[in-house]
């Protein structure tokens, strides 16, 4: 069955569907931008040929660290997990934690201190064929900081500027990625496992604030909203325990990690 998704960046979209994940598949991509450092012509060629980056996105608590834990092991593969723990100590400070106490007055210190990390994440120089990272710059800019916007907690002048920063990086710094794996999980089942981990800039979660993040990563991933798609997505529903989790990563390694035949419909 063929499926149009509204408002999404690529004209032409085939979304495969069964009980266990959709692939939302584009008939083309986006041109790759160059990555930094510059590399010679023919490396970049080569490069292109060669590496995938694939990142794993869902909302807090979704089970992105539990996937790459998973695959962290398979051989060729490098894991990058989102650099938590630079957000929590900068020299000192813990902007992820001002954030999550008085977000209007933090929001754009962290924010731009995630694009920062995201963006060198995305750019260092890639040791292994498949590159499987936590988030992405994208999300940072789609999600967190579209977030805090709409909520009223970032002024327009902040937003502004954040987003004036990520359009200049998009157009000038190869920041693309080869395919999303969207972990899709309830906001009740993602605020019990935040109960349960107990991570302490987590206890002043509250669930409104999973349901607003759930409800842009639909908006992005799914329907298709203001934000262009990086990438095609393989979408599976998360909200199973560990064991049933670690089944469906292994039911899904080859599509989550040979991102070229999602690129071809295979």
């Amino acid at each position: 069955m063929l499926t149009l998704l509204p408002g999404m960046l690529f004209s032409n979209l085939v979304i495969r569907r069964t009980s266990l994940y959709s692939v939302i598949i584009p008939v083309s991509l986006p041109q790759r931008r160059l990555r930094w450092p510059l590399l010679p012509e023919n490396d970049r060629e080569n490069e292109k040929e060669k590496k995938s980056v694939i990142c794993v996105e869902g909302n807090i608590a979704s089970g992105k660290t539990t996937c790459l834990e998973f695959f962290s092991n398979t051989a060729g593969i490098e894991v990058l997990q989102e650099p938590v723990p630079k957000w929590r100590n900068v020299r000192g400070h813990n902007p992820l934690g001002l954030m999550y106490r008085d977000a209007c007055r933090w929001g754009l210190t962290l924010q731009t201190y995630v694009q920062l990390t995201m963006l060198d994440h995305h750019t260092r120089p890639q040791t292994s064929p498949v590159r499987l990272m936590e988030r992405s710059i994208h999300s940072a800019r789609y999600i967190f900081v579209e977030n805090l916007y709409r909520s009223g907690k970032m002024p327009e002048v902040d937003y502004v500027i954040l987003s004036e920063w990520f359009d200049w990086i998009v157009r000038n710094i190869d920041v693309s990625v080869d395919l999303i794996v969207y972990l899709r999980t309830t906001p009740e089942t993602c605020y019990q496992r935040l109960r349960l981990r107990c991570r302490e800039e987590e206890t002043v979660i509250p669930l409104d604030y999973l349901n607003a993040i759930h409800h842009l990563y639909e908006e992005w991933l799914i329907h298709g909203g203001l934000f262009p798609v990086a990438a095609p997505v393989l979408v599976i529903e998360a909200d199973h325990d560990v064991q049933k989790m670690l089944k469906l990563f292994e039911q899904n390694r080859d599509r989550i990690l040979t991102p070229e035949n999602q690129k071809h419909g295979s």
